[in-house]
């Protein structure tokens, strides 16, 4: 007790277990360098991994014009490695030593005890490691220098013999029968350590890329370090209640197991289910129902069951797909399991049935030979992933199984939100995969007598808007004008005959209703995938309400500048990318949740001392409206300030530059004579966002 008294608890910190990244975190250990030297100022040329040996490959470039650095030395290493003659083949094609691979071997066999900590605001997220490897430099160049030498010498041996010496006699050959192998001998083979070393030689390398640490995709891979339901389903292991506790500890004597009958494997009862704890419960659910409302999931789990656990869990597991939980592809289709009808791995599955869901986001009908086009997997497996969730309706297509849920959109427009954040992300990756085309990406449109609601997104509602403003706008203009010489005409006579004031009854407005036939039926009760009674307290017209502006205000700005201050040069594309990112890591109920709208996100760059820089592209260009639209701090206070500014100058006058142009124009405008390296430098570090 009184060593207790003496040693107060200062503070309490919770604690999330994040599984985003899972046997995929690893820990690189890096040999010790000069204290005046990071990692992140090391150029890495390649990268290369066998996942199954865990063994890695990284080539770093050697910075030859340091102080410290042989020259002569590296000269006579690229000569004894290469020759005097240089080809595709060679390891120092500048012939210099300007290169340095490390290989990787596994510091601990068992890595389960260890975890990557990230805190953040009074949090501490853990994600396992999956593997902690130790990278050494490789002489593997001395080998081959070795070779050459052997190769040199072979030849000048040789040199003096004859053709007729070369050639060598005919020889008798006799050809001899193995005998059958017995299992003995085999296992011995294939336990030989040549046996091991032929099977690790087999397994292919995977090429990687290399990011650096202000990289916004390094950024993005970050986010994942943190726990991305903010604890809710993943971290139920963190949260047990005493009684849970104590049955871990003690778990109860299994007797009269015998006694039980023995059941089939792939089923268990529901007394059996709620033995279990609330994540596994749901995710046996899901994945046998596939498709589900959130009242069925809460009945199906019992009376009492607390909602708020319920909703936390099933994010875990399943995706919000037209107000209904669909199970997620992983747990229908695990890591290192095959498609039974054409062999084709998980990984590909998974992404084929992401591409079903997605589609069901847009609309409430999927044609299966788009899907089988796009995907390119076989029929069998394609209509497996429509069976999942949609009914076949003969002529039509595939319908999605069940209604839209209204009623759970309403109560629940935070996890609709985070939802449609991760749907983002889904949409992004599959872009890439399958390269979709506009076609693919916008919803077909359909009758408008159609009773299915469609979704339509919001760059096509205010096309459709505009279309109407337009052609309304000198009806509206006439009306106004009338309206305003009849309101002088009656101030005039009210105020020369103000005792004889009458109201009189008229109805209340003569004006035309506005026509939204259009539109309605095209919404049918469901705009964007959300029920328009969702909306009541969203910004209009891009405009907050008056009480939360300023708070509004002051977090987008220091969004702006902390981002601005990473990343010199940015597209509103890559912005906009950025700020979604932003906005899956905070919490439910922010401020920022309100919406910002895209006019709202350029003024706010502008007022953060950035400037919109007029890149001159060429017409002909496939980019995007947003992804010309091109913003970059001025002046950020660094000893680069004066290179940025010219550098942005002349790129706003051609979108393209050759390099001796920039550097010439550098050492015109900045009085200094840069070198090639120093104008990479520069380049680097003004548009590493670009780079």
């Amino acid at each position: 007790m009184a060593n207790e008294e003496d040693d107060p608890i200062i503070q309490e910190i919770d604690v999330f277990l994040a599984r985003s990244l899972l046997e995929k975190l690893y820990l690189f250990q890096y040999p010790i360098r000069p204290a005046s030297m990071t990692y992140d100022d090391v150029t890495h040329l390649s990268a290369k991994i066998k996942p199954k040996q865990q063994k890695v490959e990284l080539e770093m470039a050697i910075d030859t014009l340091n102080p410290n650095y042989c020259r002569s030395k590296g000269e006579q290493i690229a000569l004894n490695v290469d020759g005097t003659c240089t080809d595709e083949t060679s390891t120092y094609s500048s012939k210099l030593m300007d290169k340095q691979t490390f290989c990787s071997s596994q510091a601990a066999s068992n890595v389960s005890r260890y975890a990557a900590a990230v805190y953040k605001k009074g949090e501490l997220h853990l994600t396992p490691l999956h593997g902690i490897l130790q990278l050494r430099p490789s002489f593997t160049y001395l080998d081959k220098a070795d070779a050459k030498h052997r190769e040199r010498e072979a030849a000048n041996e040789g040199g003096d013999s004859s053709q007729d010496e070369a050639e060598d006699d005919v020889k008798q050959i006799t050809v001899r029968f193995s005998r059958p192998e017995t299992e003995q001998a085999r296992q011995r083979r294939v336990q030989s350590y040549e046996f091991l070393q032929k099977r690790q030689a087999e397994e292919h390398w995977v090429h990687l890329h290399y990011y650096g640490l202000k990289d916004s995709r390094s950024e993005h891979e970050r986010q994942y370090l943190f726990s991305q339901g903010h604890g809710l389903a993943e971290n139920t292991e963190l949260i047990k209640s005493p009684s849970e506790y104590l049955m871990m500890l003690m778990p109860p004597s299994v007797e009269e197991e015998n006694d039980k009958p023995m059941a089939p494997s792939n089923v268990l009862s529901m007394a059996q289910l709620r033995t279990l704890p609330l994540a596994d419960q749901i995710k046996i659910l899901m994945k046998n129902v596939k498709v589900m409302p959130f009242a069925n999931l809460l009945g199906l789990l019992g009376a009492g069951t607390d909602p708020t656990a319920v909703l936390r869990c099933v994010q875990q597991v399943a995706l919000l797909v037209q107000g209904n939980w669909v199970v997620k592809s992983d747990v229908l289709y695990p890591k290192d399991t095959s498609s039974p009808h054409s062999g084709v791995p998980a990984e590909v599955l998974c992404r084929g049935r992401d591409f079903v869901m997605w589609k069901f986001t847009q609309d409430r009908w999927v044609v299966r030979k788009e899907v089988a086009a796009v995907t390119k997997l076989c029929p069998e497996d394609v209509k497996d992933f429509l069976e999942h969730m949609s009914v076949a309706r003969i002529n039509k297509g595939w319908e999605f199984m069940l209604p839209y849920d209204e009623d759970f959109v309403k109560k629940h427009p935070d996890i609709v939100q985070r939802q449609q954040m991760l749907w983002m992300g889904i949409q992004a990756k599959l872009e890439k995969v399958y390269n979709l085309l506009k076609e693919h990406l916008t919803p077909k449109k359909q009758e408008a007598q159609s009773a299915h609601p469609l979704l339509v997104s919001g760059e096509q509602r205010v096309n459709m808007a505009k279309a109407k403003v337009k052609q309304n706008y000198g009806q509206l203009e006439k009306e106004f004008q009338k309206q305003k010489a009849e309101m002088k005409s009656s101030d005039t006579s009210a105020k020369t005959d103000i005792p004889n004031i009458r109201i009189k009854e008229e109805p209340m407005s003569v004006e035309e209703p506005m026509d939204t036939s259009a539109l309605e039926g095209l919404n049918n009760g469901l705009v964007n995938g959300l029920h328009p009674a969702q909306g009541s307290t969203d910004p209009v017209n891009g405009h907050l309400p008056g009480g939360c502006i300023d708070r509004v205000a002051q977090e987008l700005k220091a969004f702006v500048a902390s981002t601005f201050k990473k990343q010199f040069v940015l597209t509103l594309s890559e912005l906009k990318r950025l700020f979604n990112l932003h906005l899956a890591s905070l919490p439910p109920g922010h401020t920022l949740f309100s919406g910002i709208s895209d006019k709202m996100l350029q003024d706010m760059v502008l007022d953060t001392g950035c400037k919109q820089i007029l890149v001159p592209f060429p017409p002909q260009t496939a980019a995007s409206p947003d992804e010309l639209k091109v913003y970059a701090l001025w002046e950020a206070g660094d000893t680069y300030d004066q290179y940025r500014q010219v550098l942005l100058e002349i790129f706003s006058k051609n979108y393209r530059v050759r390099r001796n142009v920039i550097q010439n124009q550098l050492s015109q405008e900045c009085g200094e004579d840069l070198n090639k390296q120093e104008v990479d430098r520069v380049l680097k570090v003004s548009f590493c966002s670009l780079w």
